[in-house]
């Protein structure tokens, strides 16, 4: 009776292990970025992910990640996934006419709504590296740009 007793309870852990795995995963490193006050659905959203200065927030080919995002609503998420810890900066645009790239006026003022991590915003220029750089350590993080057009 005992080992019948015993037999049952293996049983009953067994199944309530497999249960407990089966539950939501903890997400792997990813920086989330939610992308507000778009002026319109048009286009798209094109983020990119800076892991020093060089480059940033210009030139796309010196990311460390790129992502693009559909606008729904006036709002648009970029997502960059297996993310190593390290300090980054987030560089976004809203490529209204979806060329892949930010229009500018003769002068190279962006014609299209542009934004950073931490709202950085520039003087007489774009924001600088450091007034945009975030701490990531691991797990996910959630990061909220507002899109200015100038």
């Amino acid at each position: 009776m005992k080992s019948k007793w015993t037999c049952i309870l293996a049983v009953i852990g067994v199944f309530n292990t497999g249960a407990l795995s089966q539950s939501k995963p903890v997400e792997a490193n990813l920086i989330h970025v939610d992308i507000e006050g778009l002026r319109s659905d048009r286009g798209q959203v094109i983020c990119a992910l800076f892991s020093s200065p060089a480059g940033f927030p210009k030139r796309s080919d010196k990311a460390t990640a790129l992502a693009k995002s559909e606008i729904s609503h006036a709002h648009a998420a970029c997502d960059f996934q297996g993310i190593p810890s390290g300090t980054y900066a987030v560089s976004v645009f809203h490529d209204e006419n979806s060329n892949d790239k930010l229009d500018t006026d003769f002068v190279g003022i962006p014609r299209e709504g542009v934004g950073a991590s931490n709202n950085a915003k520039g003087h007489f220029g774009p924001p600088k590296f450091s007034a945009a750089a975030f701490q990531y350590s691991a797990g996910r993080y959630d990061l909220t740009i507002t899109i200015n057009y100038l």
